[in-house]
């Protein structure tokens, strides 16, 4: 459902109280379908266009390879509910696939997943038109692929109700979707296929078309090591083909060692601009809706960091872990970061010192508040480990309004309290 560390993408879900998070790289829906049609998948045809007189060009190119007439020309955005937001239309010549194109490339699309702000639309999809008549009528699917974490396994949601917002089906309609646990043991197998055919109400050609499609969809998300596969609408045509119409694709972003193909597909500007920040920095940085800002060595530290902070009453306004090595600079650059979010308004250092001495990041706090200068929101830190001591009395003696603190619980007892 709709719904780095080297790759900094928003998280594909994270839970907060407890804290859970996930790292991942979003895919337009051009770069998500590619990937599919590698496995097999049938999609709809498109071409990229930048601007309005690569969309007229790539129109042209486009009929002359799949034969269709028409064209629908979609904003290339990570969100969904692009067409509820303007941005997506249909062009029946080539002179409204310039106008329409003209009005989509350069707009601030809104849409139920963008920013209050919108995104800024920079590229479009010229895709071919594959609700022509014939035999039947069309008919729209929703299909999606991910992982359970409630069970370990993946699943296959499907639904008769797709082109819908998924959500809200699944708020008014739950008994309209559907899902099928894959065993990791073995696998898919043919008779989950025919069973999910089945329950979408397909016959004959139609759903053997169908089989072989979820067959190749499953395929694509475990090949490409994907946290997310989401496919609204899955369409069968009018002679009964069945198409993947968009594609909404998060890669698992540690896994993309196996796959340097699709490092290259990033889209920086697409992300939340601090944290390609960070992402360059070397620091591991996600932001959440919080307001508490947390700078932590090490990602379970960092967890269990903002669980602490959830259960005292506050909110983690970031996952930020400044690795092992925290010294003067990458502490310095962590507070700048942070400092960033104007809904931060305390923030938490908690250093654990095993390889990186205590004390040395206290003298980066120091030295990293001097420099910044002006800093409005209360800071405790709390730094264990080796030369704990010679810290704390490094931090209390630097005339500093930093709070340190001994324990986890005390410093979270001081987040609460200067919160109010």
């Amino acid at each position: 459902m709709s719904a780095d560390q080297p790759l900094h993408s928003q998280p594909a879900r994270h839970k907060v109280g407890y804290i859970r998070i996930q790292y991942t790289m979003n895919l337009h829906e051009y770069q998500g379908k590619s990937i599919l049609s590698q496995y097999g998948v049938r999609v709809q045809r498109g071409l990229v266009a930048y601007n309005a007189d690569e969309a007229v060009d790539q129109a042209k190119r486009l009929s002359q390879e799949t034969g269709t007439k028409w064209w629908v020309i979609k904003a290339q955005i990570h969100a969904g509910g692009r067409g509820k937001g303007g941005g997506v239309k249909l062009a029946k010549n080539i002179d409204e696939v310039r106008e329409r194109s003209e009005a989509i490339i350069g707009m601030m699309l809104k849409t139920p997943q963008t920013p209050p702000q919108g995104k800024k639309v920079s590229k479009v999809l010229i895709a071919e038109d594959v609700y022509y008549p014939g035999a039947s009528e069309p008919k729209e699917f929703y299909m999606g692929v991910l992982l359970d974490r409630a069970t370990a396994r993946n699943i296959i949601m499907y639904s008769t109700e797709g082109g819908m917002d998924i959500e809200e089906v699944a708020e008014k309609t739950p008994e309209l979707i559907y899902k099928e646990e894959i065993d990791p043991r073995v696998g898919l197998r043919p008779f989950q296929c025919n069973k999910i055919a089945t329950q979408l109400g397909l016959s004959g050609g139609a759903k053997k078309e169908m089989m072989k499609f979820v067959a190749a969809l499953y395929k694509a998300y475990e090949g490409s090591d994907s946290a997310m596969f989401e496919i609204n609408p899955v369409l069968k045509t009018s002679d009964d083909k069945i198409i993947a119409v968009d594609a909404k694709v998060r890669l698992d972003a540690n896994a993309l060692y196996r796959h340097p193909d699709y490092v290259e597909m990033r889209d920086k500007a697409e992300e939340d601009p601090i944290e390609v920040e960070a992402g360059e920095a070397g620091l591991n940085y996600v932001k959440l809706d919080g307001n508490v800002g947390c700078m932590v060595n090490g990602a379970g530290l960092a967890m269990a960091t903002m669980d602490i902070i959830k259960l005292s009453g506050g909110s983690p306004a970031n996952f930020l872990d400044v690795g092992g090595t925290a010294d003067a600079a990458r502490v310095e650059k962590g507070f700048r970061i942070i400092l960033k979010d104007p809904n931060v308004k305390a923030i938490l250092v908690n250093i654990f010192g095993g390889i990186v001495r205590c004390d040395r990041v206290a003298q980066g706090v120091v030295d990293a508040y001097k420099n910044i200068g002006d800093i409005k929101v209360p800071i405790i830190v709390r730094l264990q480990g080796t030369n704990a001591k010679e810290a704390k009395e490094l931090i209390d003696k630097s005339g500093l309004k930093v709070l340190s603190a001994i324990s986890l619980q005390e410093a979270a007892d001081a987040v609460k309290k200067v919160l109010g």
